[in-house]
């Protein structure tokens, strides 16, 4: 399996790091553009629980994040991430002022921006095909979540399958980095549906993929259908079968950002069967060696 970190030394020869930013945007699904309320897994922050205050300018932001992993991971060249929400759903003249805030910080590789598969089409890929042009890197994260489009209507995406196909598409003719977001123990989902989505990410050629397990936020509805019992979450044992069927399925060429989610335990119901993300993934490997390994 190819983790994201060594990915990432493979391109610049050495530690590169994410530097999150809270634009405080939001997302079609939301604003009732694409519908109301968001996806249900969605808390009202969204999902980045680790973004400083929108509040904040983006200097701020991206200079105390700086610190902290200078000093923390030795790294000395960063990413730029617009995490949170839909990317380029920001206002055109919004984006664009953020890119150009972007060229004015030192040691800055490229930027990776976190958005869905039917918003690209707004004109940001071609400011991002500006800033590509002078020499930095784009990476664009697209929420996929499931390779099913049952699901992704129960869990309210307000996009199917072919959308991330044509979206994905569109990422790899700019010659941006294509990461891919999946969640593989989605309610609704199978063991078919993850093997599926696994030759998906194969099919697109996705270039990294972010696999999250499901985590459950107070004040959503996925939290109201799990309080009421109408919906069950699977059991670790079976988490760790699909992650590694999904493993086993994907070329070995795509990196791995993550195999389990990452939220605070006072802000949900329910985050990794009450275990530390880092002990799930020392449990996980030792599965995976005794069923065989991974490349």
């Amino acid at each position: 399996m190819l983790k994201y970190s060594q990915f990432l030394r493979n391109i610049y020869g050495e530690k590169v790091y994410k530097i999150p930013v809270n634009t405080g945007g939001t997302c079609p699904n939301r604003d009732g553009t694409k519908g109301t309320g968001g996806c249900i897994f969605c808390s009202e922050i969204g999902t980045g629980f680790e973004l400083p205050p929108a509040e904040l300018d983006f200097f701020t932001q991206v200079n105390q994040n700086i610190c902290h992993i200078r000093k923390k991971y030795k790294a000395n060249r960063y990413l730029i991430y617009f995490q949170n929400f839909t990317g380029t759903y920001l206002p055109l003249d919004i984006f664009r002022r953020y890119l150009e805030q972007v060229r004015q910080v030192e040691d800055v590789v490229g930027v990776s921006v976190s958005t869905r598969p039917d918003c690209l089409d707004g004109g940001h890929l071609d400011e991002l095909a500006k800033l590509q042009q002078e020499g930095y890197d784009v990476f664009v994260e697209l929420g996929l979540q499931s390779a099913n489009d049952e699901t992704l209507f129960r869990i309210n995406r307000g996009h199917t399958v072919a959308d991330y196909v044509e979206g994905a598409k569109k990422v790899k003719e700019r010659g941006f980095y294509l990461d891919t977001h999946l969640i593989l123990n989605l309610p609704w989902d199978t063991e078919e549906d993850v093997v599926c989505a696994a030759k998906l990410m194969n099919e697109v050629q996705t270039d990294s993929v972010k696999l999250h397990s499901l985590h459950i936020p107070y004040g959503t509805k996925l939290y109201e259908l799990y309080r009421d019992n109408q919906i069950a979450v699977i059991s670790k044992e079976e988490y760790f079968h699909r992650l590694y069927l999904f493993l086993k399925e994907l070329n070995p060429c795509v990196a791995v950002q993550r195999l389990f989610s990452r939220a605070p335990k006072e802000d949900t119901a329910f985050c990794n069967w009450q275990t530390s993300w880092w002990k799930l993934e020392d449990e996980f490997f030792r599965y995976a060696d005794q069923m065989g390994g991974l490349e």
